[in-house]
């Protein structure tokens, strides 16, 4: 709700000011201010049409639970994998499944916890702004209300003194609404969602144990631990090569091009190659 009323506290403050000046509003009804979604949604609607449609069910996804998954499967495909083919230069399947399945669950477990305690820090982070500003609105109002001034000025510095305290006054109403406007317009922090700290700690971890579970398939199924090897390879090399294609379409959407997906669905191949060769190698060598 207070984001709302400091929506109509702009809208109020902007349109008042056109009037006075018999110019053209700042901000046209409805629209919600500098940076808003509403803006770019009437500024590209076209091109955010074209983005859903090309995104499909993912563009549904919250991009943080997006980007929690592309962490924890990028760790996945290559810590795991790189392991399980150390361990195959023993030359026991056995060995290489219980390994695998051991890195796996601790693995998962550490890239949760890891999460988990990333989404608290930021969670406890913005509350703890929140709760400073409101020392600071009961301690001294003066300071909060040069500190909206500053911050509409860099919003737009052609705003006038009267604009200004029209706009402090609306906000005054209300001191939770001029605690919500430092923090989301002066901090740039948005309010963590419910639950975020268990969401990003599954999701990690779950993208993790899927990411590092494909290399261990071919093992289940052969007997020799070299064709297993060999099946593993050829596997993640597919998986992280679209797994990089996939990533970098989430990622940037239509601003890039085809050429651009494919290198990093390479650069994925490289990296887990190197990391899985290396382990290989030196394991080999230990053995």
């Amino acid at each position: 709700m207070s984001i709302v009323g400091l929506k109509n506290a702009v809208v109020r403050l902007v349109k008042g000011k056109s009037a006075e000046n018999g110019q053209a509003p700042l901000l046209r009804s409805g629209q919600t201010g500098y940076g808003s979604r509403q803006e770019d949604e009437e500024e590209h609607g076209g091109d955010k049409d074209e983005e859903e449609a090309s995104a499909g069910l993912l563009g549904n996804v919250d991009p943080r639970v997006m980007s929690d998954l592309i962490i924890g499967l990028s760790d996945g495909l290559t810590v795991p994998f790189a392991l399980t083919a150390g361990l195959s230069s023993l030359g026991d399947s056995k060995l290489v499944i219980t390994g695998g399945f051991a890195e796996l669950i601790s693995g998962a477990i550490s890239m949760g916890l890891g999460g988990f305690l990333g989404a608290k820090s930021e969670s406890d982070y913005y509350h703890s702004e929140v709760k400073q500003e409101k020392r600071k609105f009961y301690n001294n109002t003066q300071l909060v209300t040069h500190e909206i001034e500053d911050i509409l000025l860099e919003i737009n510095p052609d705003f006038s003194d009267a604009t200004i305290v029209s706009f402090i006054k609306d906000l005054q109403r209300d001191p939770e609404l001029m605690v919500d406007f430092i923090i989301k317009y002066g901090r740039g922090l948005e309010e963590p969602a419910e639950n975020r700290q268990v969401v990003s700690a599954a999701t990690i971890g779950g993208g993790y144990f899927i990411g590092g579970f494909i290399p261990l398939v071919p093992y289940f199924f052969v007997e020799q631990v070299g064709t297993g090897l060999i099946l593993s390879i050829a596997i993640m090399a597919i998986t992280l090569f679209w797994f990089g294609f996939f990533k970098t379409q989430i990622s940037m959407r239509d601003n890039c091009t085809m050429q651009k997906k494919c290198m990093e669905g390479i650069q994925m191949m490289a990296v887990g190659g190197i990391a899985a060769a290396s382990a290989w190698f030196f394991v080999r060598i230990l053995g």
